[in-house]
């Protein structure tokens, strides 16, 4: 059965993105999505995307990170799809519903709002979620965010001194986090910017994470590093994320399509 795909990114992170809103596909599988993720033997990108009919939405966007597990949101993700759809729409995600809107050259993007509860990391245990009394080497008393998938933010005085291509995978599994958790350490540039580097669940270094610039930026307006409108670089470039009175996480950034093509399933089932 050849399937066709779209290859699509937001900042260099990158996306293989899957069309069955209107034709079915086979059921995806963690073995499918890794074998499509690989760069060596597949398409390769960090995120498989899969568009589906929705009862509560436009339409549903599944996401398999490239170790083949599912997860709930993906906010450069959600960019690529509004430009792929190139209309308004409400999107179902396990991480909640979004909104989306195509601009020129990328979207702005409801997120929704962020939450903070220890359970709703959700954590092993209770604790203060705004300043954690844990730590990992050099990075130390982080904050929680879930903002449709869990966060730990770390604010240091250089991202580029810390070693999160080692410090990464280990708080990722720590027990801590019962479903895992995306690592961000980021430094205050001005009260309207931050630097920030992610080590994302399943994936791990990248080049952008747009869950993760939200979950920052809220993390340092909680704090009072930050106004409640800034710009977060990531080595692949800007996002600019608003969060605004309603308590609604506000994402603007580009996005891109790459390459269309198409692939035979039995290769990967």
């Amino acid at each position: 059965m050849r399937i066709p795909f779209t290859k699509m990114h937001g900042l260099g992170n990158d996306f293989v993105v899957l069309d069955a809103r209107e034709f079915a596909l086979p059921a995806m599988t963690a073995k499918v999505a890794a074998g499509l993720a690989n760069r060596t033997t597949g398409i390769g990108c960090d995120q498989l995307i899969l568009l589906e009919p929705s009862k509560i939405a436009d339409f549903r966007m599944r996401i398999f990170n490239a170790d083949g597990g599912e997860v709930e949101s993906c906010g450069n993700a959600s960019r690529a799809i509004a430009l792929l759809h190139g209309a308004p729409a409400d999107v179902e995600t396990d991480g909640g519903l979004i909104s989306l809107d195509p601009i020129g050259g990328g979207a702005r993007v409801d997120m929704g709002e962020p939450r903070f509860g220890w359970s709703d990391i959700p954590l092993a245990y209770a604790m203060d979620t705004l300043d954690m009394p844990v730590g990992w080497g050099p990075l130390e008393n982080p904050a929680a965010v879930n903002v449709g998938n869990p966060h730990v933010v770390f604010f240091v005085e250089d991202i580029d001194t810390i070693e999160l291509e080692r410090l990464g995978p280990e708080i990722e599994h720590d027990p801590l986090f019962p479903e895992r958790v995306n690592v961000n350490v980021a430094c205050i540039a001005a009260r309207g910017a931050i630097k920030l580097r992610v080590w994302e669940r399943g994936v791990g270094l990248t080049r952008a994470c747009g869950t993760g610039a939200c979950a920052t930026a809220v993390a340092g307006m909680r704090r009072g590093l930050v106004e409640r409108d800034v710009t977060v670089t990531l080595p692949g470039g800007d996002l600019r994320i608003e969060w605004n009175d309603h308590g609604r996480i506000i994402m603007t950034g580009p996005a891109s399509t790459s390459f269309v093509g198409s692939f035979e399933w039995d290769d990967y089932a």
